[in-house]
């Protein structure tokens, strides 16, 4: 069974929803403010955490910021307001996914499950490890762990399953519907900016190449593609000197 932390200080609302996932076959935990539902996100096992964004004692954005800092748990963010400044502010700290309040408790199952199978198939596939390599990036499905230029980059499970694609077909595209399909667990919907977000976010976390030019190149109407790495004159000329020798005595 499932287990879900949902951070909400609408006690009402969490009782139904108690009520509700557990017929589903979810264990539902609730928490009606900030402090309580940070340590019990981080002192216990839970497969996924719906987040409200307006808790008593502090801003539901700020507790993802903490969160995120020591856990990559799937989030799924609550939002009172259907304002898109809110979505976007949640997926850019590192939230999953988002639904805007009222809404119906299907669709946020359906949501739920979505994020949850997403997991299972990321620790199904963890005992395959694989690592990817790409320029100065190196990716680890295993240990779930991005270095850049042999420094860690943290990010959120979207983010790193979409860098995940966009490596494995390094220099071809993957469509903004496979990344949807895959990384979202979700078909894609129009005006969805969702992708766009996280796109973004690699992007500022990856920073820039070495090479000069954008990591993440953006295919309007299709997709993106991250760039091949392509070493420069130099660098192939020291790497036939560290092959060859410099010149020196045989």
């Amino acid at each position: 069974m499932h287990r879900i932390v949902l951070i909400d200080d609408d006690a009402e609302l969490c009782f139904m929803l108690e009520e509700y996932f557990r017929g589903e076959g979810f264990l539902v935990h609730s928490y009606y403010d900030g402090a309580s539902g940070l340590e019990a996100v981080l002192s216990e096992e839970w497969d996924l955490l719906i987040l409200d964004v307006c808790l008593p004692d502090r801003n539901g954005f700020e507790l993802l910021g903490q969160l995120r800092m020591e856990s990559n748990l799937p989030v799924l963010m609550l939002t009172g307001r259907s304002d898109v400044v809110d979505k976007v502010v949640g997926l850019e700290i590192g939230a999953d996914d988002y639904l805007a309040k009222p809404f119906e408790p299907r669709e946020l199952l359906a949501r739920v499950r979505a994020l949850t199978r997403r997991s299972r198939r990321r620790s199904a596939s963890s005992a395959e490890i694989k690592t990817v390599m790409a320029g100065d990036i190196v990716l680890n499905t295993g240990t779930r762990r991005v270095y850049v230029n042999g420094t860690e980059v943290r990010l959120t499970n979207a983010e790193f399953i979409i860098l995940q694609m966009l490596l494995s077909a390094q220099g071809n595209l993957v469509s903004r519907e496979d990344i949807s399909r895959i990384a979202l667990n979700r078909e894609l919907a129009p005006f969805d900016r969702s992708i766009d977000v996280h796109i973004s976010n690699l992007r500022r976390k990856l920073g820039s190449p070495p090479w000069g030019g954008a990591r993440i190149a953006t295919i309007r109407g299709a997709g993106y593609l991250y760039t091949a790495f392509e070493p420069s004159d130099d660098e192939f000329a020291k790497d036939e000197r560290c092959a060859h020798g410099s010149g020196g005595k045989e």
